[in-house]
């Protein structure tokens, strides 16, 4: 009976543990958004302002073009998630005019507090709201913002060769 009764009440400790962990807070979202941001923030630093039209090849984005694609689809991503219309058409920001360190910078950044003033908005309750996705992927709210991070994360990642081909030192790996 003692042992029956300790099974259980580790599987109830090991279930409530298991949805404890799983369950993600909009405050959770927005502090992995913000770190984001600070972590794109130092990318943009780090990279010269006479280097921010380098192409890798011909064929590749520029790496302002790179961050600009980034923040084209943070925009689209918390849009989707929250059930607004995106700001921007697909390739519309990457023909911006103004490609300069300064111009990238703070329309990168706008992006980043977007996504969070969309976070913000929403309970945890919509985050878990389950959503179709272009009509054929069913996903919660928030998975919707994680493939945007899985994506700017991505996008990121590949601008640290822009930027040690520029000569200069990408930062750190920032994980928290």
């Amino acid at each position: 009976m003692k042992s029956t009764k300790l099974l259980f009440a580790t599987g109830a400790a090991l279930c409530l543990s298991l949805q404890m962990y799983a369950q993600h807070t909009s405050a959770n979202v927005i502090k992995e958004w913000q770190r984001a941001k600070d972590y794109t923030k130092q990318y943009l630093d780090a990279m010269p302002d006479s280097a921010y039209g380098l192409k890798p090849t011909p064929e590749m984005r520029s790496f302002a073009d790179q961050m600009l694609h980034l923040t084209e689809d943070n925009y689209l991503f918390a849009a989707l998630a929250s059930g607004a219309t995106p700001p921007y058409k697909p390739g519309e920001l990457e023909k911006v005019p103004d490609k300069s360190k300064q111009g990238v910078t703070k329309t990168v950044l706008d992006g980043y507090d977007y996504v969070i003033g969309k976070v913000k908005s929403m309970t945890d309750a919509q985050l878990a709201e389950q959503i179709k996705l272009w009509g054929r992927f069913d996903m919660s709210r928030e998975t919707t913002l994680d493939k945007g991070f899985e994506h700017q994360t991505h996008h990121r990642g590949q601008t640290t060769v822009y930027i040690r081909l520029a000569g200069a030192k990408p930062p750190q790996e920032k994980l928290f």
